[in-house]
């Protein structure tokens, strides 16, 4: 597994934050975790992706571009939409 998961710097302050008391941090927007939230979860982990190479044609490829960043994850998405619709 890689060290860090981004090629992007953080834009966070993470001195700040690590010297700024718990008390603070502003939480509000997060809500609380109880029992049942934990006694409901699942762990998931993400399914490896494979490295491949493979042949657009530019005009499809130049559309998912312009869709902006993750335009490859997109494209893994509508591949795994058309698998689901052909697997039922």
């Amino acid at each position: 597994m890689k060290k860090t998961n981004t090629t992007k710097a953080s834009r966070t302050d993470w001195e700040r934050l690590a010297a700024k008391p718990d008390a603070e941090i502003d939480t509000s927007e997060i809500p609380e975790l109880d029992k049942d939230f934990f006694r409901h979860a699942e762990v998931r982990m993400p399914q490896a992706k494979q490295m491949v190479s493979l042949r657009l044609d530019s005009d499809v490829l130049d559309w998912f571009k312009r869709q902006g960043k993750g335009y490859q994850t997109k494209i893994n998405a509508v591949l795994r939409a058309y698998v689901e619709a052909h697997k039922r």
